[in-house]
């Protein structure tokens, strides 16, 4: 095969991302019959139908799906790589684009992303707070934190730290129960954390043999972690909360640590990346501050 112009890559990208190839020669600047004409070539370079067109829509064949996946990636290498050189590897500037859960982002990241436009004031921050998994490719994201436990994936990821998981109720709802073994929680309420993958299911250890696997009741679920901490402290029940949410209550006597001998599984502190073979200097910057905090 002949080597492909690079050009009708990015035209062809822009054409899936745009919707139509009128759009698209919009944002490239050049005509919509240039833009047709190079996608047509690469079809023929390749032998392979990417696009199916009719008059009213334009949809990607599974062969164009694979390729533009390809692209977006190769093109942002390639932005990326122009950028850093650009820079000189020194300046920080442009947009940094980072999601994470409801919990962290609103605790943990806010506030460092204050910090990182303080510190560098050319680059702006746009911070997406969501508990579902974002796409980062498809929304452009340069990076994104993820607490817990990862899926697989053909992303690339980073464990900079962890979290205890810890079980808490509020200090009314404590002094009302008897909690000796993690057995005695079977029979009270729980205010479950429907976002996990078994809410309801705990395994506690206690040095190195000891475990107990314990199911308590479907009572109460919530698929917020913050909300699952207000309707504790509200008296709801018993819940299994991070412990960078919920270290101040803990200090303040608001929550109490219930069976404090016994440990809940750890989790991790992800940075998780598109693939890409280069890193700007906005998202090592910022990734840098976040584990500065993290080992404070």
């Amino acid at each position: 095969m002949e080597p492909i112009n690079l050009n009708r890559l990015a035209y062809f990208a822009t054409v899936i991302d745009a919707g139509s190839f009128t759009r698209a020669a919009e944002r490239l600047g050049i005509t919509k019959a240039v833009v047709s004409q190079q996608v047509a070539r690469l079809e023929a370079e390749l032998q392979t139908t990417l696009l199916v067109r009719t008059t009213r829509r334009l949809e990607p064949t599974e062969a164009g799906r694979l390729l533009h996946a390809r692209c977006v990636m190769i093109l942002r290498d390639v932005e990326e790589a122009v950028a850093e050189v650009g820079e000189g590897n020194t300046e920080v500037a442009g947009v940094l684009r980072v999601s994470a859960s409801n919990d962290y982002g609103a605790i943990v990241l806010a506030p460092i992303a204050a910090r990182f436009r303080q510190e560098f004031p050319a680059c702006g921050v746009e911070l997406f707070i969501s508990d579902a998994i974002i796409d980062l490719i498809g929304s452009k994201m340069d990076l994104s934190i993820r607490v817990g436990w990862l899926e697989d994936s053909s992303l690339q990821a980073r464990r900079i730290g962890t979290f205890r998981q810890i079980l808490v109720a509020s200090r009314d709802f404590a002094a009302k129960v008897t909690v000796d073994e993690p057995e005695d929680l079977a029979s009270l309420p729980l205010v479950a954390n429907s976002v996990l993958r078994k809410p309801f299911t705990w395994s506690f250890t206690r040095g190195d043999v000891e475990r107990r696997t314990v199911t308590m009741r479907e009572t109460f679920s919530i698929n917020s972690t913050p909300a699952v901490l207000e309707a504790t402290l509200a008296g709801g029940g018993l819940a299994v909360l991070p412990d960078y949410l919920i270290a101040d209550y803990l200090s303040q006597g608001r929550l109490v640590h219930m069976l404090p001998d016994w440990a809940l599984p750890s989790g991790g502190i992800h940075v998780v990346y598109p693939a890409a073979r280069f890193r700007s200097q906005k998202v090592t910057r910022f990734v840098s501050m976040l584990m500065e905090q993290i080992r404070e």
